[in-house]
């Protein structure tokens, strides 16, 4: 099947539209982070960079780490972003550009979000390392794919729905995990946890400044929800959409956060940046381990 030019839009230069990424510049071990300022804090520990490119918040470079080539790409903020980006990294790895035919081998990629979150439980100091083994879906992205239930795990959001007396106003929440072999890289080097992806900072995530809230007790409830072993860890706003568009796709996906907020103690770390440094270099160990 010829994949019309409205579907997958491809630059004059033969790059993907958004990421301006080609596919022979495309490694199979890709970081992705939210600010584009934090591409040159990942891509500074690399060496053979091979290019570097610019296009609104989507910065990209690869280059070697530990003798593996690695790409480096941000998202900007949301999900919706995270939409984007993911489509257009399949694209490049599983679509033949010229011909704009699916390729015959799938091509699964190595996908690692680095990013900074907020705590919801109290044992979760602020300066932690949380690797997201199950996100849940609070933004509604995967509402808009056919093959959502595939992935859904429904028993744990309908006990999530009830808990959390889940407006008719809001999108359906989902959980995902990450890919098994992600998962495996960071156990024992971080929290495993459930990350939940919100569709904003504010409101979304339980914050109050001038707006009132549809669940003023939103953190409470967040905080106490259990299903067996597993809880709710941390906030932040791109790991479902990665972990389960990843899934979908047949790629290997994860989410690491640094713990910068502490939604129940309301403490927080503005001077953060040294220890995103350690989780970088922590990242681009086991990434290439």
């Amino acid at each position: 099947m010829r994949i019309p030019e409205s579907e997958l839009i491809i630059n004059a230069d033969g790059s993907a539209f958004h990421i301006h990424i080609k596919s022979e510049e495309l490694a199979d071990n890709v970081i992705l982070v939210g600010d584009p300022g934090r591409v040159e804090m990942v891509a500074k520990y690399l060496s053979d960079i091979e290019f570097r490119h610019s296009s609104r918040e989507f910065v990209s470079t690869t280059g070697k780490y530990n003798g593996k080539r690695i790409t480096v790409l941000s998202t900007g903020i949301g999900t919706d972003n995270c939409d984007i980006v993911m489509n257009e990294l399949d694209a490049l790895a599983n679509i033949d550009f010229r011909t704009r035919e699916i390729k015959a081998e799938h091509r699964s990629l190595n996908i690692l979000r680095i990013g900074t979150s907020g705590a919801v439980q109290n044992d979760i100091p602020l300066g932690s390392f949380v690797f997201a083994a199950y996100s849940l879906g609070a933004d509604g992205l995967m509402n808009w794919y056919g093959r959502r239930e595939e992935m859904a795990m429904p028993n744990i959001s309908e006990a999530f729905t009830a808990h959390m007396n889940w407006s008719k106003y809001l999108h359906q929440p989902y959980f995902i995990k990450a890919g098994e072999d992600m998962t495996k890289r960071f156990e024992g080097h971080a929290i495993m946890g459930c990350t939940i992806s919100a569709q904003g900072f504010y409101g979304p995530q339980g914050r109050v400044l001038r707006l009132p809230l549809a669940m003023p007790d939103m953190i409470e409830k967040l905080e106490s929800f259990r299903y067996g072993d597993l809880r709710i860890t941390n906030f932040e706003m791109e790991s479902s959409a990665i972990a389960a568009m990843g899934r979908l796709l047949g790629h290997n996906c994860g989410t690491v956060c640094c713990i910068i907020a502490q939604r129940q103690s309301h403490g927080a770390n503005t001077d953060y940046k040294p220890r995103v440094e350690e989780l970088v270099r922590l990242a681009l160990e086991r990434l290439t381990a």
